[in-house]
């Protein structure tokens, strides 16, 4: 059955979402959150729960269901998702394979650019996102 999403008013509710979407492996219902959530709020909404799982539910979201529509919005997401607490600890505990998932959506961005971000502004996130 699928998730209803609704924007969540504080770091508790949208971590009660996450843990929904988490457990179910909902990528759609993920993709439909971070539509709806204004980028700039991702780091505070995380606070300090950003774990690999939920940074890879995020990436995988953004690449299968956000590019294709709207690449500005997944540049915003992975933009402020960078400034989210832990997430070099994340970032630094993922394997090959989910680094190569990382790198996959900034080709997918790179190929699908527009007017929101320029491919100086991808590559000096990917070195943020160190690849």
């Amino acid at each position: 059955e699928k998730l209803c999403i609704s924007e969540p008013s504080n770091a508790y509710d949208f971590g009660q979402i996450i843990n929904a979407v988490n457990t179910n492996k909902d990528k759609a219902a993920c993709a439909d959150l971070l539509t709806i959530i204004d980028p700039k709020k991702l780091p505070v909404l995380l606070s300090n729960k950003l774990e690999g799982e939920i940074f890879l539910i995020f990436i995988q979201s953004l690449e299968y269901y956000l590019v294709g529509k709207d690449p500005g919005l997944v540049y915003q997401h992975i933009f402020y998702l960078s400034k989210a607490e832990r997430f070099k600890v994340v970032l630094a505990l993922l394997s090959k394979n989910e680094k190569e998932q990382v790198q996959q959506l900034f080709n997918s961005l790179s190929e699908n650019q527009n007017h929101q971000y320029t491919l100086e502004d991808l590559e000096s996130l990917k070195k943020v996102y160190e690849l």
